[in-house]
């Protein structure tokens, strides 16, 4: 077995992975190595080759490959090392990763800091078990993408596509440009579950209709899809009896949602959080196990890839601060979804970060709302806010506190509750737990008063 050491091992390659470990390497970090079980760098970008990528981040607008390219060059220039076609069997919480490969066989590496970077897969048929035969012509949504974008591969001519998720409006248009008829999108949420920008251009602009509050109760067909039955659903998400209709169509795209990748995570002892189905992360992005850490859609799911680099160089940073020996000490302020708020990602802040760095918190509504305040509250104070004409479940909110914005008094009497050198990690229990930050949407008002505005 070759046995290997390093600083920071990534695990997965994708936009996650590439950013995390180019920014550990640019921090400060020794040896990176970058590991793989694909074929090339880039993971879920290469078949995303529909522009949008970077509007945010880079000020440009590119496909998915580009926006890979540019940091796979950037993680290549600056040092990473890369192992593709590599599969990880198994992490440790003493950060010790089984590895295999073709080339180099069983490997033992042993990291110091550890970035889990896996991203997220597919919910399928058996996630919400539709009723009906099982003939050919199901797919998810992301796997019907690969076929057309990277295999030349037509799924279906007359598609019906489940859910209103991103992947599943792009690929309605794609179908379309493709030369099939695209009968229908249906969404069993009264609001859609895509960006609106991707309704627009991928549905409004093609003539796709699009039923909110619909679902598919029935898939008919011997070998090949022959249609489907379609309900309204209530305020219950049940089928109301004597609203069926039926689809004829050939092809059944699923587009229900992701789930973070988290097996290596949970093999690993690290906790998830029972909301996002990720790990519990630090505003550092290290989770409940010292020297792991987790970012991009292994921990929550992203709507925009901008997001992911940045949560990625995040965790790239903390990890190589926790190498050099530059982690923040003291105590955590944990966080908590009020009014509004589904939940919030990081779980906890490091009260030395708050006073003195710019803190990135990531959350989704729990419901559409139109001019609200997004705030944080620490202690019953309103500590700083911003405001948003539209908020919607389906895009992610993020609130960056500025440095400084957060007083030193309430800094100073999160400290004395929690005392000094109070630290604990995400899941741990905290016999001494202080005051929480909260985040919750509020209805705006001009005339009230506190908090800091953005």
């Amino acid at each position: 077995m070759r046995r290997l050491k390093c600083d920071v091992a990534v695990i997965g390659a994708g936009p996650a992975g590439l950013a995390a470990a180019a920014r550990a390497k640019q921090s400060g970090a020794g040896r990176v190595i970058l590991l793989d079980r694909d074929r090339e760098l880039g993971g879920i970008l290469n078949q995303c080759i529909h522009n949008g990528f970077g509007l945010q981040l880079l000020a440009q607008e590119l496909t998915g490959p580009e926006y890979a390219e540019h940091f796979i060059a950037e993680a290549l220039d600056c040092g990473v090392e890369t192992m593709l076609n590599t599969m990880v069997l198994d992490v440790t919480r003493e950060r010790e990763i089984i590895a295999i490969n073709s080339d180099e066989g069983l490997m033992h590496i042993q990291a110091r800091a550890v970035i889990l970077a896996m991203g997220a897969r597919e919910r399928n048929r058996g996630a919400v078990t539709i009723p009906g035969t099982r003939p050919s012509g199901v797919f998810t949504a992301g796997a019907a993408q690969r076929f057309v974008n990277m295999e030349g591969y037509m799924p279906g001519r007359r598609v019906v596509v489940l859910g209103s998720g991103d992947i599943g409006l792009i690929m309605a248009r794609r179908m379309t440009w493709e030369g099939a008829k695209v009968e229908a999108v249906l969404e069993i949420m009264p609001f859609p579950s895509g960006l609106t920008r991707n309704i627009v251009q991928c549905l409004d602009d093609q003539g796709i209709p699009l039923y909110l509050s619909h679902t598919v109760v029935c898939i008919k067909g011997d070998e090949r899809v022959e249609g489907v039955t379609v309900a309204r659903v209530d305020e219950n998400l049940k089928p109301i009896p004597g609203t069926e209709w039926d689809i004829p169509c050939d092809t059944l795209l699923l587009s229900i949602g992701l789930i973070p990748e988290n097996e290596l995570s949970l093999e690993a002892g690290v906790e998830l959080d029972a909301i996002t189905g990720g790990p519990a992360v630090t505003d550092e992005m290290e989770t409940s196990i010292s020297g792991i850490f987790a970012c991009g859609n292994v921990v929550h799911i992203h709507d925009l890839v901008d997001n992911v680099t940045r949560e990625a160089c995040t965790a790239g940073e903390g990890a190589a601060r926790l190498v050099t020996g530059q982690q923040p000490g003291g105590a955590n302020v944990r966080t908590r979804a009020g009014d509004g708020i589904r939940y919030v990602v990081p779980q906890q802040v490091h009260v030395e970060n708050l006073a003195d760095r710019d803190v990135r918190l990531f959350m989704r509504v729990t419901r559409p709302a139109e001019n609200v305040r997004v705030e944080a509250e620490i202690g019953g104070e309103v500590v700083f806010s911003k405001f948003e004409r539209v908020v919607r479940p389906a895009e992610m909110v993020a609130l960056t506190i500025p440095a400084g914005k957060v007083s030193r008094q309430a800094m100073a009497a999160t400290a004395s509750v929690c005392g000094a050198g109070g630290a604990h990690r995400p899941g741990k229990a905290n016999p001494q737990a202080g005051p929480e930050l909260v985040m919750r949407i509020a209805v705006r008002d001009a005339s009230r008063k506190g908090g800091k505005e953005a």
